[in-house]
């Protein structure tokens, strides 16, 4: 199959299943895995009608990218993406996150993670990102990846026109000319952009938000932190903010 990757791990798997996220081709497990996860997998392939065939040691080990898969592998589709206006439908305060620039997977995949389960509506992404390396992001988001609300912008810029025409604020991180993270409000309609640590965020878009958003420290220190850190720092501050 031309489209065809492969998600590995039952957690990945089952989140795939779950969110009916791409097409699942077929589900590979180890022969004499039998643990809750996996037998959470079976449950969810019963349901879904999806082929499971026992495989040994060997198929799993050549087809898996790594060795944390436990002894479940999927055959998968490409992923099914929304529109940036079906993020928002229903919405009326909705919080959307765009993700650009991130060079590593795994930091990718554990911002989605966090973006997820401090219960952002939707991530926007550009047509190449990380998606691609499917199994990596899948396990490192622990399925969030699957799970969360997802389309493509060809730039920050479009998704920033776009959100902007539909009444959100529009705001990225920065450590020029922002406010502190505790000192704003983001309880309001908010499109955020989250920039990777080597690139960051081009000058040009930031003189266009009306939100620049900084974590403060507690001592001098001259270095940005990490994505992933920085996500969840974000992701839960707007979680706390809007319970």
């Amino acid at each position: 199959m031309s489209d065809a990757s492969w998600l590995e791990g039952a957690i990945s798997v089952e989140a795939a299943i779950t969110a009916v996220s791409r097409p699942v081709h077929t589900i590979y497990i180890q022969k004499g895995k039998s643990n809750t996860a996996v037998r959470r997998v079976r449950a969810a392939a019963k349901r879904a009608k999806i082929e499971i065939q026992a495989v040994d040691k060997a198929f799993i080990n050549k087809k898996a990218g790594g060795r944390s898969h436990g002894g479940v592998l999927a055959e998968v589709g490409n992923r099914h993406f929304q529109t940036m206006g079906q993020l928002i439908k229903g919405k009326e305060f909705p919080f959307i996150v765009m993700l650009d620039g991130v060079e590593d997977p795994f930091n990718f995949g554990q911002a989605v993670r966090a973006f997820y389960a401090a219960g952002v509506d939707g991530l926007i992404l550009r047509p190449r990102n990380w998606m691609s390396a499917a199994g990596v992001v899948a396990r490192s988001s622990a399925g969030a990846s699957e799970l969360m609300p997802t389309a493509v912008a060809e730039t920050a810029e479009e998704a920033a026109d776009f959100y902007r025409q539909h009444n959100l604020i529009i705001a990225c991180t920065s450590d020029k000319g922002a406010v502190s993270l505790y000192e704003s409000d983001l309880t309001k309609a908010l499109f955020l952009l989250v920039g990777g640590e080597k690139r960051g965020i081009t000058r040009s878009f930031m003189a266009q938000t009306d939100l620049r958003l900084q974590i403060p420290y507690a001592r001098p220190f001259a270095h940005s932190l990490g994505t992933a850190v920085s996500a969840s720092i974000l992701a839960f501050e707007l979680m706390r903010q809007r319970k």
